[in-house]
């Protein structure tokens, strides 16, 4: 992994932590949108890594996300989904003023968790293994 995608995935990291903060304030719609946000900078570090191209567009680093890990075997289908569909959670805190569009502690906790687990597994993807 190169440190530029190192550094990235830190800040991914950061994310999830503040993330985890906002939902123990009882900030459920804050915290649902550091999942994505994490998502977002790890994708980006894929992006990053394997392309040496630095994208800024939330489309735009979905799309090269998505065709960066077509074939990758570390990368779950579900987990190449994860982040067009974590957008939600970033939509509902800066955009929805509809009161019924609010995350629930437990689909903010959900996103967390799914945005760990986005970003664990971009680390895995990104280490190369041990030498045996």
């Amino acid at each position: 992994m190169t440190p530029e995608a190192e550094r990235i995935l830190q800040r991914a990291e950061k994310h999830l932590e503040r993330g985890q903060v906002m939902l123990r304030s009882g900030l459920n719609d804050d915290a649902g949108r550091p999942a994505y946000l994490a998502a977002f900078h790890a994708a980006q570090a894929v992006i990053f890594d394997r392309t040496g191209k630095v994208v800024k567009t939330h489309r735009g680093v979905q799309s090269e996300f998505l065709r960066l890990t077509k074939d990758d075997p570390h990368v779950t289908s579900d987990e190449r989904i994860f982040l067009s569909r974590a957008y939600y959670f970033k939509a509902i805190a800066d955009y929805e003023t509809d009161p019924g569009a609010e995350l629930s502690a437990e689909d903010a906790a959900a996103a967390l968790e799914s945005g760990c687990g986005f970003v664990d597994t971009v680390r895995r993807a990104l280490t190369p293994p041990e030498p045996t």
